[in-house]
């Protein structure tokens, strides 16, 4: 086991440039959900380069990859994400995500054989509110699949984040346009549907329970002051700390909608933008060999030894959780107080504490996976706990 560390290391650090230019080749360029082909594409050339067997496209998404090295039995997959945010760019760091996946598929491809492991690099585009790993769950990426694993820059170290269960909504109110002077009388405002609907879901927020949210934006408000508007739409996501609590606060909150309907005559039509998030159970044996492998690399948890709240969070990588044993954790950045989808944090995402957060990343889950790999009852276990067999 000491080898196959010590290889990992060697490989990763043989690849530091390379795995830095790809983060900032995609920091650089970023791109919406669904839309990420050219990182899809980076980071797919940085795979073959590695001697991956590597598919884009795969499970009938066009920025979807699969990339895939090792002899097996036990199976690992570590996921990338690549997209970015309107208007803020890669203020969530995935530009960091990929670079640090791409890196640790690297180093445990050259100790597959060693340690008896087949490691996947996937490719899972659209986190960022288009469900990417959902529907890749759903179409077989995750079949036979031992342990899920990927990183996520963060503002300070913390083993796990609390992921909360949420829907991704489009509502669209339409109405009637009218001169807003001289006939509002003819107008039905489909503006003013979502000023009902929006107070009704404040005065709503008092009766919720600790951990349900709701929170959202009107993309489209009306054309010009002196038309009624006939159209209105609006981007919101509920949220709840499980599935079972996220199925009983969506009716409250579609009721509210339906009231700035009823209120002022106009037509209601909800549409939903991505495949529903889960809550995300984390496998304790594999956060905590996480742990002790990122202290090694001069990672601390004071937080979590403090007992402090954590962060709160959705992502798509808690479906897979359900599925696969998996983990998720956060690797800090100096980021000056900026935390994520802030512009500032954007900034950060590249530099010295980027590059050191990215390569802690990348090694710390290799080591993982081969302490995972060479603990015989850990080993057992994943291998029993399979989905798809």
């Amino acid at each position: 086991m000491a080898d196959a560390k010590e290889r990992a290391r060697e490989v990763i650090g043989a690849r530091r440039h390379e795995l830095v230019a790809l983060s900032r080749a995609i920091h650089d360029r970023p791109e919406l959900c669904f839309e990420e082909h050219v990182a899809a594409e980076l980071v797919a050339r940085a795979l073959q380069g590695a001697a991956f067997d590597v598919e884009v496209g795969a499970f009938g998404l066009p920025t979807a990859l699969s990339a895939r090295s090792g002899p097996g039995p036990l199976t690992v997959a570590i996921c990338a994400e690549y997209d970015a945010l309107p208007g803020v760019g890669h203020a969530c760091g995935h530009n960091l995500i990929a670079a640090a996946a791409v890196g640790a598929g690297m180093a445990l491809a050259s100790v597959a054989d060693d340690v008896g492991v087949a490691v996947t690099v996937l490719g899972t585009p659209a986190e960022e509110g288009g469900g990417g790993k959902v529907l890749m769950l759903e179409r077989g990426a995750f079949d036979g699949v031992h342990a899920a694993l990927m990183v996520h820059p963060w503002h300070e170290d913390r083993l796990e984040a609390t992921c909360l269960a949420v829907d991704h909504l489009e509502v669209r109110y339409a109405g009637r346009e009218a001169h807003a002077s001289a006939a509002p009388d003819k107008g039905v405002n489909a503006a003013d549907a979502f000023v009902v609907a929006q107070v009704a879901i404040g005065l709503l927020r008092q009766h919720l329970p600790a951990g349900d949210q709701v929170h959202g934006i009107v993309t489209k408000g009306g054309d010009a002051a002196n038309i009624v508007p006939n159209e209105t739409i609006g981007r919101f996501m509920v949220r709840a700390p499980s599935l079972a609590r996220l199925a009983a606060l969506r009716p409250r909150i579609e009721r509210c909608f339906e009231a700035g309907a009823l209120a002022t005559g106009a037509a209601l039509a909800i549409e939903e933008l991505s495949p529903t998030y889960s809550e995300f159970v984390g496998d304790p044996d594999l956060r905590s060999l996480w742990r002790r492998n990122a202290e090694a690399l001069g990672r601390t948890y004071a937080a979590d030894d403090a007992g402090a709240p954590l962060p709160t969070i959705s992502t798509d990588m808690a479906n897979v959780s359900l599925a696969v044993p998996s983990i998720h954790p956060l690797v800090g950045l100096d980021s000056g107080g900026a935390v994520i989808h802030e512009p500032a944090f954007a900034e950060v995402a590249v530099g010295a504490s980027a590059e050191r957060a990215l390569l802690d990343g990348a090694l710390a889950m290799a080591w993982t996976v081969i302490d995972a790999a060479t603990d015989q009852a850990l080993r057992a276990r994943l291998l029993e706990a399979s989905t798809g067999d």
